[in-house]
């Protein structure tokens, strides 16, 4: 009974709590990935975590053995109800420029800035407006999928280190403390323009590009690949690619399903040598 009145209690404290408010308490443990921190306002046990990636002076602290009893002003960045508990970042007080600028933003504000570094989980852009960032080559940060709507295998392949761009805003990564670019949001998409001009039906030319176990990639437009699934790849069963086709091959196919929604062309050479 008691502890299902305590549950109803974090619930009515977390409930008055938002994204964005300001909480004070006491540290009163340090785990290594995760800080534990009793708020003021609710002693019964600690609602608050810190896990955020920009507090590195928690880690040194931690090393120092010198976090529980510290006392902290921390920003709440999500209220989780289900846990029954708050995740707070040091990150937002401590870098209170950074966050500043970063909470200003808004999705579609077109940013300019110099490619920092490239990394093999994105790349990382020095923003001509705003302040530097505490840890990261740069404030703005690309992801691989936001770079080209065309296939590559290499970042290097579309920016390079030094190289000028503009991007549009995505989101504020409060986990990273960084603005979430998209490169190519400012480029036309090539499926889309290629889309309004084709049916399912119609028959086209393509080179084989990728050998895939469920199928083939076939580029049939300058950016525009389709799949020609194992099924329609030949007459007869095939269980792999290699064999019938290689990379580099000129095909017929078919056009059998466009789906725009989420940019899939699909293909078959059934009725094609």
């Amino acid at each position: 009974m008691g502890e299902a009145t305590t549950d109803q209690v974090v619930m009515r404290f977390l409930a008055g709590l938002r994204v964005g408010d300001l909480c004070s308490g006491t540290v009163v443990a340090a785990a290594r990935s995760e800080v534990s921190v009793m708020l003021d306002g609710f002693s019964a046990r600690p609602l608050g975590v810190v896990v955020e990636t920009l507090d590195f002076s928690w880690r040194r602290r931690q090393a120092e053995g010198a976090m529980d009893g510290q006392r902290i002003t921390a920003e709440v960045i999500a209220v989780d109800l289900d846990r029954g508990r708050v995740r707070l970042s040091t990150a937002a007080t401590e870098h209170a420029e950074l966050w500043m600028f970063l909470r200003r933003l808004r999705r579609g504000a077109i940013l300019t800035g110099v490619v920092a570094a490239i990394e093999r989980f994105g790349v990382f852009v020095a923003l001509d407006e705003g302040p530097d960032h505490p840890v990261f080559p740069g404030v703005g940060f690309i992801t691989y999928p936001e770079l080209s709507w065309r296939r590559f295998e290499a970042a290097s392949e579309v920016v390079e280190v030094g190289q000028r761009v503009s991007c549009e805003f995505l989101q504020f990564d409060t986990w990273n403390g960084e603005a979430r670019l998209s490169l190519r949001a400012l480029q036309p998409d090539p499926f889309a323009v290629f889309a309004e001009g084709i049916a399912v039906g119609r028959t086209l030319r393509g080179r084989v590009t990728k050998l895939v176990p469920f199928g083939v990639f076939v580029e049939v437009a300058d950016g525009v690949e389709g799949l020609v699934p194992l099924s329609e790849l030949g007459v007869e069963p095939v269980s792999a690619p290699e064999g019938i086709v290689q990379i580099g091959d000129e095909l017929s196919v078919i056009v059998t399903d466009i789906d725009r929604a989420r940019r899939r062309l699909t293909l078959s050479t059934h009725g094609h040598n």
